[in-house]
């Protein structure tokens, strides 16, 4: 084998998947086609708090939290009549600077040792590939490009060639990872279909350069990371990207103006959406249109082929959590292919992917679809940018119901932590329903399939920060877990115990085992022998 792992497409996803499965001793071999370091497009702008806890778990969530946007410049949402018109309504989210200290704003009181980061991808993808690049185990090609693929009982090669077309080589691994994005040519290979919708919105998307905007907007208020503007000429969005004049301007089509290509002068809508006359000069740095989607793939596995990521599902790209719902499918494979490489684990532990990501990934979309739909007939008032009394009470109303609106994407711990695994073959439930969650709240729980709830312990560290690399025991003073911890040691299971009197109240059974990823996967008393093998021979999907 020339490696244990190849992973096409050297994205965010594929990059955490190479960094995870490296922590896991595992060999990897990387494919992406473009320069090391050349910067991805101007998109995603968003870490969601599961995946800042996931970076934190690998070393590097400090040094990410570090890049973006100045550490004093607020991550704000502002609602406005345009850039720099007037504001009616803000979501306040403070600065990187402040993160673990601010309680303003709607997603400063979650029980968690990593809050989200505003960070948009073009400074986020060089700080994980260069994280790659000194990985142990990781071997890194870049300029290479994935042609084709077979399999066998025991092995997957790969053809890739350069950049150019040219030096075919063969690559063979034991599994293979297609992060190779929406249109991915290993999804294709192994005959996954995408169904779903596949037009939901059409959006001209342009970055932009102009430091003069900043003094152009009102100084009443502060600067915001987002702004959604509102008026007749115009619906769009803007977001800041290194808070010193570059942003990237979403400009919103009408079905009817989708249909004809040219219908919108992007320079015209810019300037509307900006509140910008034609005298005022910006550069365009990059454009790339785009449509919203809600497509899912059929499945994310052939045998030992497997999809992560955009690869696997597409759709509107609100709040970041295309990207965060990638890297969450990237860490629940790489652990269960450093378990099954590891030599613990059976090879149907692998099945418990797509039994756990696939039913997430179709919520997830779908609270994306309708949040998308919303946000599409915002029902402008006409006097929202008057200057006069019913102007104001419009622009006081408006501002409500679109903060109303827009919170639960912006601060959403629902799809932070409130998802649940069920019907996995590899966790034990118990019976009990899992709680049920929206976009924006969570029940916290410990019914297996749920995260695990966070709390903090007495030396000020996290639950999370002291979780095995395979499994975890969680329980009070004095409660013994010896015979599990046997069986475990019998079968070379990862396993630790966590002994705590501080520890959230829905941690009410003797011992709760939890995995790696923060999934509580069985509960109850402390097992005797029969009970403890049956439960490992279940949870390193052995059966039982």
């Amino acid at each position: 084998m020339d490696a244990d792992v190849l992973i096409i497409g050297a994205g965010p996803v594929g990059l955490i998947a190479a960094l995870d499965l490296s922590s896991r001793g595992v060999s990897v071999i990387l494919v992406e086609e473009r320069d090391f370091l050349e910067p991805p497009s101007v998109k995603c702008n968003h870490v969601a708090s599961r995946t800042m806890e996931s970076l934190r778990r690998l070393g590097i969530a400090a040094e990410v939290r570090a890049a973006g946007l100045p550490r004093d410049y607020p991550q704000d949402v502002a609602f406005r009549t345009s850039l720099t018109g007037r504001e009616f309504a803000r979501i306040p989210i403070p600065a990187s600077g402040q993160r673990y200290t601010s309680r303003t704003g709607p997603d400063t009181g979650w029980a968690t040792p990593e809050p989200p980061h505003r960070i948009n991808q073009t400074f986020l993808e060089p700080i994980l590939a260069r994280q790659v690049a000194r990985a142990p185990g990781v071997t890194l090609l870049n300029r290479v490009r994935f042609r084709s693929l077979a399999q066998d009982s025991s092995s997957v090669s790969a053809v890739v060639c350069d950049a150019g077309g040219a030096h075919e080589r063969t690559i063979r691994v034991r599994y293979l990872i297609g992060a190779d994005g929406g249109r991915s040519p290993v999804r294709k290979q192994i005959g996954a279909k995408l169904g779903g919708d596949p037009v939901l919105q059409h959006v001209q998307s342009t970055c932009i350069r102009a430091p003069e905007l900043y003094s152009r907007m009102t100084a009443r208020e502060p600067r915001a990371w987002g702004y959604y503007t509102f008026n007749a000429r115009r619906v769009g969005h803007v977001y800041a990207i290194d808070g010193r004049g570059m942003f990237l301007v979403h400009t919103y089509l009408s079905p009817e103006e989708a249909e004809t290509e040219g219908a919108v002068d992007r320079d015209a809508a810019i300037r509307a959406i900006l509140g910008v006359d034609e005298m005022f000069e910006y550069e365009v740095v990059s454009k790339e249109d785009w449509i919203a989607r809600r497509l899912l793939a059929d499945r994310f596995r052939d045998r030992r082929v497997f999809l992560a990521g955009d690869a696997c599902h597409l759709w509107v790209p609100f709040a970041g959590f295309g990207m965060n719902a990638g890297i969450a499918d990237a860490l629940n494979l790489t652990w269960l292919l450093g378990a099954c490489l590891g030599g613990w684990a059976e090879d149907g532990i692998l099945d418990a992917y797509e039994a756990e990501r696939w039913p997430i990934t179709e919520q997830v979309s779908r609270f994306a679809m309708d949040h998308q739909r919303k946000l599409a007939r915002p029902g402008i008032p006409g006097a929202l940018e008057e200057p006069t009394p019913e102007g104001e009470a419009a622009r006081r109303s408006f501002g409500a119901a679109m903060r109303a609106l827009n919170e639960p994407q912006f601060a959403a711990a629902g799809l932070n932590y409130g998802y649940a695994y069920h019907g996995s073959p590899i966790i034990a439930y118990d019976g009990e329903e899992a709680p049920g969650y929206t976009m924006g709240d969570y029940v916290p729980s410990t019914v297996p399939g749920c995260r695990a709830p966070h709390c903090t312990l007495a030396d000020g560290s996290s639950l999370y920060d002291h979780l095995s690399p395979g499994y975890t025991a969680v329980v009070p003073g004095g409660i013994e877990v010896t015979v599990l911890a046997a069986e475990a040691r019998r079968r070379g299971i990862p396993f630790a115990v966590l002994e705590s009197d501080v520890l959230a109240p829905q941690y009410r059974e003797p011992v709760t085992l939890i995995r790696q990823d923060q999934t509580v996967i069985w509960r109850g008393v402390p097992p005797d022998r029969e009970t403890s093998a049956r439960l490992w021979e279940k949870l390193r999907g052995a059966g039982g």
